[in-house]
């Protein structure tokens, strides 16, 4: 087989602007692995990368960052994968895009060996999210046991993840999110959960880390819940990033921006806790390939709770 089925865009716009086309299938460079893919994570990056061309700029587009299959080939000098493994991961953002696809390729160390104890889905839908939080809540933040974190859209993607993550390394968890979603979030190990819509977040106790998804004048009100020398990161692009840093360090505390990125020694991290049963991805809905449509406009209403996973046949 020398050609695949993709989904691309030639312009940018809403769901319309897609369409499944028949391309060439890549083939893996140096230190590069193809995977036949089996099911692919939708993340909002995804929906708002298909109506402007954000950090990608370039048309035209394949989607998706999220991965999970069968390893196909391998490129020269890659000695930590074989044809035949089962592996997952995030491809490298914000330029490595290109999941939603039947192939994709991948530098080899982006990947790890999918945990045999969960699907495709499952595992595709993880790589991206819990990257994300993983990132921000251990590598940046390095939560500690007893530290008190509020989570913007506990319910969402990230959110949902980082509640786990948190809770994992022995933090006391704030989420917010609408009431419907609060029993899920408590399942999830949440401590204490707050309404957006009917409550105020900044009336909560002090805390130390606030991990923002939502931006914005959320972000900037959150400054208000931290403790001196406390810290907030958010994974939103802001408007002004210089005035929530400028905020932040008049009131004695941090403010920084997480930009997400592949990491194998995280996805290790992640796969390990997925094993022990201490993670796992909330899917909201799975949908095949050929009905990508119907993902993107799950996605487009931001209403998403966990994840939205297109499959492969």
């Amino acid at each position: 087989m020398t050609t695949m089925k993709a989904i691309s865009q030639h312009t940018y716009g809403g769901t319309e602007v897609l369409q499944e086309i028949e391309i060439d299938r890549p083939s893996p460079g140096p230190s590069e692995v193809l995977v036949r893919v089996r099911a692919a994570g939708m993340n909002p990056t995804d929906w708002k990368h298909k109506r402007a061309g954000g950090l990608v700029g370039k048309l035209p587009l394949v989607l998706g960052w999220d991965v999970s299959g069968v390893v196909e080939a391998v490129g020269l000098g890659v000695t930590i994968h074989r044809v035949g493994d089962e592996v997952f991961g995030m491809l490298p953002y914000p330029h490595g895009v290109g999941a939603f696809a039947e192939y994709v390729v991948a530098p080899a160390r982006a990947l790890a060996r999918k945990p045999a104890g969960i699907d495709h889905v499952q595992a595709g839908a993880l790589p991206l999210a819990a990257l994300t939080a993983w990132q921000a809540l251990v590598d940046a933040a390095d939560i500690q046991p007893g530290q008190r974190v509020l989570i913007h859209a506990a319910a969402g993607g990230v959110g949902h993840l980082a509640v786990q993550i948190a809770k994992e390394r022995g933090a006391y968890v704030i989420g917010t999110a609408s009431a419907p979603k609060h029993a899920l979030l408590r399942e999830l190990g949440a401590d204490e959960l707050i309404d957006y819509r009917t409550e105020d977040f900044t009336a909560i106790d002090p805390v130390d880390l606030v991990l923002d998804t939502v931006g914005g004048d959320t972000a900037m009100r959150s400054l208000e819940t931290l403790k001196p020398g406390g810290q907030l990161i958010t994974i939103a692009v802001m408007a002004t990033p210089e005035a929530l840093a400028e905020q932040a360090a008049a009131r004695g505390v941090r403010a920084y921006q997480l930009l997400v990125e592949a990491d194998q020694a995280g996805m290790r991290a992640i796969a390990d806790l997925v094993t022990a049963g201490r993670l796992r991805a909330v899917v909201e809905a799975v949908f095949p390939l050929a009905e990508f449509a119907k993902g993107h406009d799950l996605g487009d209403t931001g209403r998403v709770t966990g994840k939205v996973v297109l499959t492969v046949p």
